[in-house]
């Protein structure tokens, strides 16, 4: 009995069919290795900031390295802070002196009242203290090479792709807080909507006007000039 084509040609599509899958091996690791998101996550988890400074009298206040000090960590709680921000002042009868001190400076730095929570300690070095919670992102560290890069039948990643740059996100968001759920709409600009809607009825135009300054071309710094 003599083979048919079509006895050939059902040999030669089950043989490519065995060649498609020799060449695509199953994946035991998924997509895990493809996803630099899943194998490195950013991890976003509070830390307690605290700052202790001198304080001898709400005349004297504060020396010159503390105020400075003072104002970059209020600075850093309205850009970074969560919830209210605390005053710990030591146990004495100077403690209300700094309490109320330190509680006017940063309302007047812009801090809500309700956000400043006061209080005393016991001993310690004299010092009054302040703190809030923030947010901190972070990546489990790089250098992973237990993978054989020259030999991948598999066709894997090598384990360390995207971790840079999952750093480089952590290291650069500006509030960490927006990695785990983003944070409300602020409100619209009512002056603005209600000029761009009269002038819509009116029928002039509604976007912002350019001042002769502005300009939308493109730098002519080395192009080439005609003869």
């Amino acid at each position: 009995m003599t083979p048919t084509s079509k006895d050939f040609f059902r040999v030669a599509s089950l043989l490519a069919v065995l060649a498609a899958g020799s060449c695509a091996s199953p994946n035991d690791q998924g997509n895990l290795m493809d996803d630099p998101t899943v194998n490195h996550p950013i991890q976003v988890q509070p830390s307690y900031h605290t700052l202790r400074v001198g304080f001898s009298g709400s005349d004297a206040g504060l020396m010159p390295d503390d105020a400075q000090r003072f104002d970059a960590f209020v600075a850093d709680y309205i850009q970074h802070g969560n919830g209210a921000i605390s005053i710990s002042a030591p146990t004495g009868r100077d403690a209300s002196v700094a309490i109320a001190y330190f509680g006017e400076r940063l309302a007047s730095a812009g801090i809500p009242r309700e956000h400043i929570l006061v209080g005393t300690k016991d001993g310690g070095d004299g010092k009054v203290e302040l703190g809030y919670i923030g947010y901190q992102a972070s990546v489990a560290p790089c250098g992973d090479w237990s993978a054989n890069l020259s030999y991948t039948l598999d066709n894997q990643v090598s384990p360390n792709l995207g971790c840079a740059v999952q750093h480089n996100i952590a290291a650069q968001v500006a509030d960490p807080r927006d990695l785990i759920a983003p944070r409300t709409m602020g409100p619209g600009d009512a002056a603005r909507r209600a000029t761009v809607y009269d002038n819509y009825k009116t029928g002039k135009p509604t976007g912002a006007e350019h001042s002769t300054e502005q300009s939308g071309s493109v730098s002519d710094v080395g192009a080439a000039t005609a003869p």
